[in-house]
């Protein structure tokens, strides 16, 4: 307790010379003291972090830094109605970075204001687990380019208004790393920034209680080194070392890491794998206390040095284990998180035209803070696995085996009544379970018509893509597309012709943007027109109407129909009403709206929103007159 005072009396007396850093700094100090001491009880090295933190602000650009103070000055700048997202990987997009700098015309032209750069730092070929394997934190793939030319990237769409996102894989480093060949080598200083074990007893206590992330690819949470002669803790594939994050010196080095890229001109900066990061014995290692208090450290540093970075979280579980990543009004953590369980509800959804699940779903996620801000997609770089809400399906005789072997087999196109197509990820022989990997044009059957030339299929493929973007518009929060959809880009099969890809169906959804297609996207007639277009109109009405802002009042609407979706939005005096028939049949939606008439925002026409015919997938947005 006395070594805390002496120090606390130390970081009173510093001064700086930026009065802006000062009074960051100072509003912080007392909180961020609090918790770094309390998780390593370490003054030398607090210290240490203070001092870096600073360096960090003073090398900040001019640019960067007058960004960060007028974000400081609208805080809910990222929560318009005006934000839409696009991922995609940098060599599939562009080639690389310069390249994707000459396709910012496109990008604006798709009505994108954020683009989100799949992993793009240095990994070992063959090993890199899609670039979430680094090893290095400040070195760029050769084959993408450098630091400078992010920073030419980032400045460039900053001229634009486009912000720039990156991931940041905080859980673990490649087993390249310079700090894992340090350990390797036997330097207990590089050791002990990891999990080593020289027998397997601990690993076996550890196995006890925690999940495999990847039980056929990859089982197992340990790997053995034979050179070594220890086990290392993997807990997603062999090649990815686990961080010990109870050693200070790595949360220290991999922040400097993060204020490093911070400084490249990045906007939003997305925490891969948060719910893994701290690890205790005798515990499943996932969502444990300590990884919200290093979070927290994250958003506190960020707000001292770079204010204008937001932090996203990856939290692939159910809502229950998500909310909490988003900290409290007092002590917020993560600025956005993804919204996982509704995107795969939403293909529960359209697999058994039931919109029940999803409409329990949407009625939990209304009743959220509206501080509160989810990434809404269809479909990104990841498979689908299908964390539905098992309980509640169980309370209408559905279980959970039988149900995930009829939405794969579904998505595959084994069902008569399925146009979709795509394959299985990490499927599991002993137990059946699967996950799914498409694009979201293959899984509406754009794929399947295209192939038979069946134009009948791809009208009700078309419609059905432009129903579940529009759906998902509706939502709120932020929406994303992954980089083809905006023109229906189809599964890509070649990825099997390519041995460091052909074990990784993941890849059936990651293929090259196709920009002989993508100039297609304005001749009437094509398949890329027709979505590009509709995806633009529908883009535009959301960034007109106000409504559809995050912090809209949003509620389900019963329709008494169970295919039929109805989501109501209303902000500062205007409401917006729409409707989804996840059918392919004609349906009616037994709504009774009697305040008035609304007009069809698609259309201009003049509809009374009571018992609604709605077209086979077809949609509506109606707003109050």
């Amino acid at each position: 307790m006395e070594k805390r005072k002496d120090y606390s009396w130390k970081m009173e007396k510093k001064t700086t010379t930026d009065a802006v850093y000062r009074k960051r700094f100072d509003r912080h100090f007392e909180e961020l003291r609090w918790l770094y001491m309390e998780l390593y009880d370490n003054g030398s090295m607090f210290a240490e972090l203070c001092g870096q933190m600073e360096q960090f602000y003073a090398e900040r650009g001019k640019e960067l830094k007058a960004l960060d103070e007028k974000r400081e000055k609208d805080p809910q700048w990222y929560k318009q109605n005006d934000m839409l997202g696009m991922m995609f990987y940098i060599d599939n997009f562009a080639g690389n970075m310069k390249g994707v700098e000459k396709r910012l015309d496109y990008i604006e032209e798709s009505n994108v204001n954020y683009i989100h750069l799949m992993p793009f730092l240095e990994t070992p070929k063959g090993r890199s687990d899609g670039g979430y394997a680094v090893s290095d934190f400040r070195k760029v793939q050769e084959s993408l380019g450098t630091m400078e030319d992010l920073e030419s990237l980032t400045h460039a769409c900053h001229k634009k208004n486009i912000n720039v996102c990156m991931d940041f894989v905080m859980n673990h480093t490649s087993e390249d790393h310079e700090w894992a060949k340090r350990a390797r080598q036997g330097e207990n200083e590089y050791m002990s920034r990891y999990f080593f074990f020289d027998s397997y007893d601990i690993p076996a206590e550890y196995e006890k209680t925690v999940p495999q992330v990847f039980p056929t690819t990859a089982p197992g949470n340990f790997t053995w080194l034979p050179d070594a002669g220890h086990y290392v803790m993997t807990s997603f594939y062999p090649y990815q070392w686990d961080l010990n994050y109870r050693n200070p010196r790595v949360f220290n080095e991999m922040m400097y890491n993060f204020l490093y890229l911070a400084n490249r001109g990045l906007d939003i900066i997305r925490i891969d794998a948060v719910p893994y990061i701290w690890k205790e014995l005798y515990t499943q290692c996932r969502n444990l206390p300590q990884v919200h208090t290093i979070v927290r450290l994250m958003r506190i540093i960020s707000e001292i040095v770079c204010p204008g970075i937001l932090l996203l979280g990856e939290v692939v579980m159910e809502p229950e284990k998500v909310v909490p990543y988003f900290g409290t009004v007092e002590k917020p953590e993560c600025h956005m998180l993804y919204n996982v369980t509704t995107m795969a509800t939403t293909w529960h959804t359209v697999a058994t035209r039931d919109v029940g699940l999803l409409k329990r779903q949407i009625d939990i996620l209304s009743g959220l803070p509206k501080d509160y801000v989810f990434l809404n997609y269809l479909r990104c770089h990841d498979d689908i696995g299908w964390g539905l809400d098992y309980a509640t399906l169980a309370q209408e005789g559905i279980q959970e085996c039988s149900h995930k072997k009829y939405i794969n087999d579904y998505f595959q196109g084994f069902d008569g009544s399925s146009n979709s197509r795509g394959e299985l990820y990490n499927a599991d022989p002993v137990t059946g379970d699967a996950r799914f990997c498409g694009t979201t044009a293959s899984m509406c059957g754009v794929e399947r018509a295209g192939f038979e030339g069946n134009e009948t299929m791809m009208d009700e493929a078309i419609q059905k893509d432009l129903m579940l973007h529009a759906y998902m518009f509706m939502q709120s929060g932020i929406p994303v597309l992954y980089s083809g959809d905006e023109i229906g880009q189809v599964n890509d099969y070649t990825y099997k012709e390519n041995p460091e890809k052909a074990d990784d169906s993941r890849y059936i959804h990651r293929g090259a943007m196709n920009w002989e297609k993508a100039g297609c996207r304005h001749d009437k007639v094509s398949v890329e027109s027709r979505i590009f277009e509709g995806l633009d109109r529908l883009e535009k009405i959301r960034k007109t109407e106000k409504a559809f802002v995050a912090g809209a009042d949003t509620w389900t609407i019963d329709t008494w129909d169970k295919s039929i979706l109805c989501i109501g939005r209303y902000f500062e005096g205007e409401k917006i009403i729409g409707l989804f028939n996840f059918s392919e049949y004609v349906r009616i939606a037994w709504i009774n709206e009697t305040d008035g008439d609304y007009v069809d925002l698609l259309s201009g026409e003049i509809i009374k929103p009571i018992g609604l015919t709605i077209p086979a997938n077809g949609f509506y947005y109606l707003k109050k007159r």
